[in-house]
């Protein structure tokens, strides 16, 4: 495990340089996830269909991850952290208030696909500076408190569009609105850059042995993860779901997208701390409870729907914490860009075709889509139980 009871003054420097980068992903968050939460009925409204919806969502986290490798390997040759960071939230930031302009499924898809390309650029360097601080204060404490307030703004985003669209019940006026938490953002990054230029000296020199390169226990967890993104839905296929079926009210689906957001938030940052003492061990009790989200949200009513929201939120919150939590102690900190990278490409990957896949047998059965994404989660297990035990072996 890192040490993580450094000096006061580094502990409160590496810490506040969290919370900066925290509030950064709020607003950002406040911005894209209060997009994302109505995509999938906005794609409805302009003529998509099911299978559609889900090739787009798989599509844009395919690219958006797949792109997450070149990222991490430009970042990781120039050292360039924060111009590729910046330039990620910027492409990100302007996507997301141009839907308000587009007036067919075709440029709507291309805008939602390049908001994904946006943080594809700018995940992996992030992401390393946030490491840095991380073995300072615990990198699961550091991911999981980054990732509270990244969920903090998921949670708040699709209220604020479930509010617009009940006051005008126009998407476009909607989308319009996101304009302004997407210049806070861009305010606050640059803000950020100016006080910290140089994170990596928020780390201490330690003897702590890394593994060398990318070991065993790093191609393992990549398996097991990727399993994990193949079975989730994505929320724009349970959001198109719920109102197909009149299962909620438009004005709810938003709220039911908050309502996972604040599950996940809250989830980061407990099991945060736990991977601080227990190690990637807490992905098994985690990765199952997930597993029960698609029948939840997929084969009942309202209420049904509702806590299944709630644990596919919490599903998503903590493996997007633990992830690159675990990921930073697997591999050499030289070799962080890389692995981010690598990692989330081969997520994407696997999350474009379990959401295409989950998109098409939705169309001819919702039952089938429900059994291949709880079959994918269950096969995840027995990776993250090898993963646990390469990590306890001496």
């Amino acid at each position: 495990m890192t040490d993580s009871q450094g000096p006061p003054k580094s502990r409160s420097h590496a810490l506040r340089f969290v919370l900066m980068i925290g509030v950064v992903s709020l607003f950002a968050d406040v911005t894209y996830e209060g997009s994302r939460s109505v995509t999938g009925p906005f794609l409805a409204t302009l003529g998509a269909s099911g299978a559609l919806v889900g090739v787009v969502a798989g599509l844009g986290e395919l690219l958006g991850c797949a792109l997450r490798f070149f990222s991490g390997k430009v970042s990781e040759r120039t050292r360039q952290l924060w111009p590729m960071t910046i330039f990620g939230y910027l492409v990100q930031m302007v996507s997301v208030p141009a839907l308000a302009l587009a007036g067919s499924w075709q440029a709507a898809s291309a805008l939602i696909v390049l908001e994904r390309v946006g943080k594809a650029i700018r995940n992996p360097p992030r992401d390393v500076m946030l490491s840095h601080a991380g073995e300072e204060i615990g990198l699961g404490w550091a991911f999981g408190l980054k990732e509270g307030l990244d969920q903090a703004g998921a949670l708040i985003g699709p209220l604020l569009m479930a509010l617009f669209l009940a006051w005008h019940e126009k998407f476009q006026m909607a989308f319009a609105t996101l304009a302004v938490p997407a210049a806070i953002t861009m305010i606050l990054i640059v803000a950020t850059r100016l006080i910290y230029p140089r994170p990596e000296d928020l780390e201490r020199q330690t003897t702590e042995l890394h593994a060398a390169g990318m070991g065993n226990a790093f191609w393992i967890y990549l398996a097991g993860a990727s399993l994990v993104a193949a079975g989730f839905a994505d929320y724009q296929l349970i959001a198109f779901h719920l109102e197909k079926q009149g299962i909620a009210p438009l004005v709810w689906i938003p709220i039911f997208y908050s309502v996972a957001m604040a599950t996940g938030g809250a989830g980061s940052m407990l099991f945060g701390k736990w991977f601080d003492r227990f190690g990637v061990g807490v992905l098994i009790p985690l990765t199952f409870l997930s597993i029960l989200s698609a029948p939840l949200v997929f084969l009942g009513g309202f209420y049904s729907a509702l806590v299944g929201a709630a644990v596919w939120g919490l599903g998503m919150g903590v493996h997007e914490s633990i992830i690159p939590a675990a990921v930073a102690g697997m591999v050499a900190p030289e070799r962080r860009a890389s692995a981010y990278g690598l990692f989330t490409a081969a997520y994407g990957i696997f999350w474009f075709a379990g959401s295409a896949s989950i998109g098409f047998l939705y169309d001819v059965s919702v039952r089938d889509a429900v059994a291949f994404s709880m079959a994918a989660g269950v096969a995840s297990l027995p990776f993250f139980f090898a993963v646990r035990k390469q990590m306890v072996s001496p």
